[in-house]
Order: structure tokens, then sequence, then C-alpha cells
């Protein structure tokens, strides 16, 4: 054991406007005309190097094929990955709130002022992933990281321990309200677990903004700022955080086209992730969400500190200008 930790978390959604149709096949499998590169491309190379991914999981996203994406969750499951909740409640249909008696507006969790909205919807997508796994759910991650204190709160609630929410880009991008500057876990006020990002706070030239940059792979337009290892990842792994969370998406390993939709090129990609999971299982040991809540319990990481939850909370964020 090296005492370094590292999870490699994956959102696995099948956006709209990120594919021309055919959503759950072409954004989570990855299958294209001339080649394929999407989640079994990804498990294959973690078990070469003996890692598992974290797979959070949009069933809101592409909910017009939401069995599809429960059969996404049920090869995950039996592949042995850790499969977790993630949400895109922004996505869902108007019909999908009218049966539920619910207005469809805050479209975004963190605007949503109200905890039953949040709870519902961590309790209503986390029970179809449960369905499937026959697991109870460890961990969540909103959206686009779009949260506040009713997302923690709702956690709590249904009884998810983890949250992966923390992150200065998006503070920086106005996706979310409140972060702590922060690569280490921390406690909520109301006992849920905080898992920040990896990121690193870059300095501004004279005149600008400072600016924070998220680890991913690869570097990629769609965000707003630069992966901080960019082409020197696999030379500075040795240097980087004792604890560190890597972020990719389902969509990872393609690319995007004139029209922005993912595509497969090649598999350049494909091969540039095995060389960084070579290089990142020599350095870390990887871990699932259970993992974590076991090193956890025995003390092999800990928080330094508890956060109240009130910090995150929609008033006083926009007190602050956020």
């Amino acid at each position: 054991m090296r005492n370094r930790y590292a999870l490699v978390t994956v959102d696995t959604e099948a956006l709209p406007k990120r594919a021309l149709g055919d959503h759950v096949k072409r954004l989570m499998w990855g299958e294209h005309e001339n080649g394929t590169a999407g989640v079994r491309e990804m498990c294959a190379i973690g078990d070469e190097f003996g890692a598992k991914h974290v797979f959070f999981v949009d069933l809101c996203g592409a909910y017009g094929q939401l069995e599809q994406s429960l059969e996404v969750v049920r090869w995950l499951d039996a592949a042995g990955q850790d499969v977790q909740l993630h949400t895109h409640p922004e996505y869902l249909p108007k019909e999908f709130w009218g049966e539920h008696g619910l207005d469809t507006r805050p479209e975004y969790m963190n605007q949503y002022t109200d905890d039953a909205r949040a709870e519902f919807v961590l309790r209503y997508f986390g029970n179809l992933i449960a369905g499937v796994t026959g697991k109870s759910l460890l961990a969540f991650r909103a959206g686009s990281f779009r949260w506040n204190a009713s997302t923690i709160r709702a956690l709590k609630s249904v009884g998810i321990p983890l949250s992966f929410n923390n992150s200065m880009c998006a503070v920086y991008a106005r996706q979310s309200l409140f972060a702590e500057a922060t690569n280490a876990p921390y406690m909520w006020s109301n006992g849920v677990i905080e898992v920040p990002m990896t990121e690193k706070r870059i300095l501004p030239k004279i005149g600008k903004d400072e600016w924070w940059a998220r680890l991913t792979y690869p570097e990629s337009s769609y965000f707003r700022f630069r992966p901080w290892w960019g082409k020197l990842l696999l030379n500075t792994l040795s240097g980087s955080p004792d604890f560190s969370v890597f972020l990719l998406h389902s969509w990872s390993l393609l690319y995007w086209d004139e029209k922005g939709y993912g595509s497969y090129r090649d598999d350049r990609r494909i091969e540039g992730y095995r060389k960084l999971m070579a290089q990142l299982t020599k350095d870390y040991d990887v871990i699932t969400t259970s993992d974590f809540l076991d090193l956890y319990s025995r003390g092999k990481i800990s928080e330094p500190r508890t956060v109240d939850v009130a910090r995150a909370e929609l008033a006083l964020a926009a007190g602050r200008g956020r």
C-alpha cells in the first residue's frame, strides 16, 4: 500500500445536444460507424491494471431512453465497476414533473430552495439505479456541479454518505454557490462527507482574475478551465497530491465533430488513457467509494475539519454576490 489514493470518476451521461440521435449508444457505449470508444473500453483498460472506476450515471439527460441507460448500469455493475448517482434534472421532460405533481422550475439543482425537491430527485433516480445493482448508493455528483445546501441536506435524508461536488472551478463558472479551496475531504455539519474535485489555483496575470484548473482526461474544449496537468500529466504524477479525484465522462475517449457531436475518430485517446492508467496505478492505489469509506473508518483517510452546511445556502451565497 502506498498511502496515496485516487478515485477515477466517470460522469456517465447522454445529454441531448451532444449527439444527433441514439444518445446512449453514442455517448455512453461510444459506438459509432467507424469505431467504438466508450465505457467498455475504459473498463477494459482499468482491468488491465487492476483498477475500477466510479461511474456516476445520469438517467435524466436521456430519459426517453431510460431502459437503455439502465442497461448500461446493469453492464457496469456486472463488470464489477462502482456505480453511483449523477443527475441532470434540467433535461427531464415537462411530463415527468407533471406526473409527480411538481413544477418544472427551478430547473437546475443549484437553484433549488426546497429540500423536498432535491430529496425527490435523489431518491427517485437513486432507487432506479439501486433497483438494478441491488446495492445501496454511496455517492452523488450533481450534473455540471450544480448543487447547494439543499443537495447536502437531501443526501443526508436519503442516506447517501458521500458528496463529490466541491469544485472551485464550478464556483468561478457560476455553476455552484460555494466550495472550499481544498483537495482534501471534509465533513459537512450534517455528517455527509465531501470528496472535492482535485483542482489547482492558477496565479493570474496582472490585472486578471485568478482561475482554477481541474484534473481531467483528456484536455477538452468543453471545459472552461484547462486541466492543470495538461501535456505534462504523465511526468508530474509523482509530485501530485496524496489524494486525487480524476474526472472523465463516458464520452472522454471520443472527439467533437464540427457540429459539436461526440464522434469516434481514432484510438489515440484510448491509447493515451492506457498510458495514464499505467502511470497512475504505479503512483496511487486506485479506490472505489466503498474503499474510501473503509479507509475513512480506519483513519487512513481523514477529514481535517467540519464545514457548516449553511455556507452553501442559496440566500447566503446571493448575499456574497455569487
